[in-house]
């Protein structure tokens, strides 16, 4: 019994924690001045200072950071929340971005959120 218990454990664990990564729901992008101002949409279910999504990068295609916006304190009313980051340098002829968010406890989501860049 004990060792039933633990493979069903030793399965179910990924999925558990997959469960608390912070999701990108949404986000669009404008040219602004010399760069491009990012808005990104985040669930995550924060539960205080112990366990909240602390911060959210633009990857370009290559995976290469292109910015990163830090969130400095938890959103646990407030989900999904949007916060924006803009100056981010995007190279020219650059079709899409890549966008992953980060929490407090489980560190980077690895699933990214494909953003099309508007022509």
């Amino acid at each position: 019994m004990i060792y039933r218990f633990s493979a069903l454990f030793a399965l179910l664990a990924p999925i558990a924690a997959q469960a608390d990564a912070p999701e990108v729901v949404d986000a669009t992008a404008r040219e602004s001045g010399s760069g491009w101002q990012i808005s990104v949409t985040i669930r995550h279910p924060d539960t205080g200072w112990d366990h909240y999504a602390d911060g959210w990068e633009v990857l370009d295609t290559d995976g290469n950071r292109l910015g990163f916006r830090e969130l400095l304190h938890p959103h646990e009313t407030e989900q999904p929340f949007t916060r924006s980051l803009g100056g981010v340098a995007i190279p020219d002829g650059a079709e899409s971005v890549e966008i992953r968010a980060r929490c407090s406890v489980d560190g980077w989501n690895d699933a990214t959120y494909t953003l099309r860049l508007p022509n």
